[in-house]
């Protein structure tokens, strides 16, 4: 078979929803800048969007089948740079950043995109996990990045690994009885996870039921949780850009991490409600792209990584999103495309270029037994 049909459209919605989202993203960095007196993250997140955009129009044009070679490889090499973290000093109590001159670059961002071509190259051949025992493999494929993640420590990254494993398994067509089972088993020990977590980690998980509307402002991790959803309800319908509700007390409009892990607040306050939904609705119509081009493939490894890199996005963009409204605790992970943050961006418009070219190249090319979807195929 071909390598590619490159004659096949180009999938423009993927395009036009991730510039919208980049526009929007933009415009609560901006805004952001201007709250807090500092207009440097703008400008950075411009430069970054002319490195991460030849980026996409590179892994587009990509014969994506060609990761199966190198996959084990990429991802080995991700592994490494997660450890090298550690020869570098901690900024703002963590060590996630390798310094690269005037940059930083997120080792963690690449592992997550490795991860997810290595797991799909694992998971071409239905022998590899139709079984309880063909699971080993695939767990231990995200425990460990997983683990490397929690040290460092980024809670936030580290909990998208399940459930894109648990989406590609699912894809794939593991056994749902499995599945269920190794699901029961977490929770069943999610008790010891909880002493395991520091003490700073267990007290935002209590932050959210501790909440309240009203009443003085609250200190510590309650803070964070509280000041998000004033911000949010400054911006009402229509938000500060087109005249909205403004307060003479500039603490209320004070946000730590405004424009990464709170850009949403950022967003809302300036095109109030009805930016809000737009946002989240440009994130639904890019989901829906995406796991249209994940069915209409029938190559096994690039149906699986188009499910990987859709599963990705969309469970970043759902526990920042719930973060944000306060229905879950505060893990410090970014919204995609949206957030401050050039590595971040940078994978995401990779991930999104290799879904451009899954859909230019729908081809079977496969050598052996793919994948099946049924459950009782055996």
């Amino acid at each position: 078979m071909p390598q590619s049909d490159l004659s096949r459209p180009i999938p423009w919605t993927i395009v036009i929803c991730a510039l919208a989202l980049f526009g929007m993203g933009l415009s609560g960095i901006a805004r952001g800048d201007e709250l807090s007196r500092a207009g440097e993250q703008f400008g950075r997140q411009i430069v970054w969007f002319l490195l991460a955009a030849p980026a996409l129009v590179f892994a587009a044009r990509l014969p994506y089948r060609s990761l199966r070679h190198f996959a084990y490889a990429a991802f080995g090499a991700s592994l490494v740079l997660l450890l090298v973290v550690y020869l570098f000093p901690a900024r703002w109590g963590s060590r996630r950043w390798i310094p690269l001159g005037v940059m930083y670059f997120q080792p963690s961002e690449l592992a997550k995109l490795t991860f997810i071509a290595a797991l799909a190259r694992y998971l071409m051949y239905s022998e590899n996990y139709r079984r309880l025992s063909g699971l080993v493999a695939p767990f231990a494929l995200t425990l460990v990045p997983l683990g490397l993640i929690l040290k460092e420590p980024d809670l936030g990254t580290a909990l998208v690994f399940l459930p894109v494993l648990f989406a590609m398994l699912f894809a794939a067509g593991a056994r749902l009885k499995h599945l269920a089972l190794v699901a029961g088993l977490g929770v069943t020990v999610m008790p010891v996870f909880w002493f395991a977590m520091s003490a700073e980690q267990q007290s935002r998980v209590t932050a959210v039921f501790l909440q309240r509307d009203g009443g003085p402002t609250p200190r510590g991790d309650g803070y964070h949780l509280h000041q998000s959803k004033q911000v949010l309800a400054l911006g009402a319908v229509t938000g500060s850009q087109w005249g909205g509700t403004a307060v003479d007390d500039p603490m209320a409009y004070h946000l730590p991490a405004c424009r990464t892990d709170f850009v949403l607040c950022m967003v809302g306050e300036r095109w109030g409600l009805a930016g809000s939904l737009a946002t989240l609705v440009l994130y639904l119509v890019l989901f829906g792209r995406g796991l249209m081009v994940a069915a209409a493939t029938q190559d096994p490894f690039g149906r699986l990584l188009a499910v990987g890199i859709v599963s990705l996005v969309a469970t970043q963009s759902v526990i920042n999103t719930a973060m944000t409204v306060g229905l879950l605790p505060i893990t410090g992970i970014t919204l995609p495309l949206v957030s401050y943050g050039g590595s971040s961006l940078l994978f995401t418009c990779l991930a999104l270029g290799l879904l451009i070219s899954i859909a230019l190249r729908p081809e079977y090319e496969m050598a052996g037994e793919p994948f099946r979807f049924r459950e009782g195929a055996e």
